[in-house]
């Protein structure tokens, strides 16, 4: 008996044994992605950028709010709206920087934010190979300094920012619509304006020449359900069709 006992004993801690075999082998195997996780080496890229972030906040303390470099490797600048003008100078001229082009500006609409508008600089580096982003904020009164003295290139981009967004930029030699039509009303790209707009064009044979009129809709604005795409909804509610209510 103290035999049979031995061997049924010694049968059970071989099976918990095997059991608990699959747990040990996927906690080992977290073990090492974690291990391999925490020692992924960081690129060379994204070593060049956090230095330059780091000597971009050190060099302009007063002017830089802060820096980060994305999951992307790419680095971003954060200044208020009244630096704008000498951190693109810096980020221009320093030897270490040499962002002496802007490939881009556009606008940020976020209506929850009590500055709703972000205005976004993209620099490109041609001797370093590298890229910048400024990021600043104003809302629909407070003026940006205008970016054409820094580069010529930010003149039609400015113009785009104000006739999409409203941004009103300061010193600026030309600041007026570049892609909507003289008389426009509103600014397109904001949040708050209507998709069908304010307006309409159109060539009147009369004048001889394309007139602007309140827009006038064909018809009133339906709401449809997948069962009858015809059939309109004035509750916003499923309108079940009548053939299925019979049944």
């Amino acid at each position: 008996m103290a035999m049979l006992r031995s061997l049924l004993s010694g049968a059970a801690r071989r099976s918990t044994a095997l059991a608990r075999m699959p747990t040990l082998a996927a906690q080992t195997q977290v073990a090492h992605m974690s291990a391999a996780a925490d020692n992924t080496p960081v690129s060379a890229q994204r070593t060049e950028l956090d230095e330059l972030a780091g000597y971009i906040a050190d060099a302009l303390p007063k002017f830089v709010q802060f820096t980060q470099v994305t999951a992307n490797d790419e680095l971003e600048v954060f200044v208020p709206p009244s630096a704008v003008i000498p951190v693109l100078t810096f980020l221009r001229d320093n030897h270490l920087c040499q962002f002496q082009s802007l490939s881009d500006l556009c606008g940020v609409d976020v209506p929850q934010r009590q500055n709703r508008f972000e205005v976004v600089y993209n620099l490109l580096s041609l001797s370093l190979n590298q890229r910048c982003r400024v990021r600043t904020y104003t809302d629909e009164l407070t003026p940006v300094e205008s970016a054409v003295p820094v580069y010529s290139a930010a003149n039609w981009f400015e113009r785009e920012a104000w006739d999409m967004y409203g941004i009103y930029f300061n010193g600026h030699p030309d600041l007026r619509r570049i892609l909507t039509d003289y008389g426009f009303e509103g600014h397109p790209l904001r949040k708050d304006f209507p998709l069908s707009g304010f307006v309409e064009v159109r060539y009147d044979e009369d004048v001889k020449r394309v007139v602007c009129e309140p827009l006038e809709m064909a018809q009133e604005f339906r709401k449809f359900d997948f069962q009858s795409p015809w059939e309109q909804l004035p509750s916003g509610g499923t309108v079940i069709p009548a053939a299925e209510k019979e049944q």
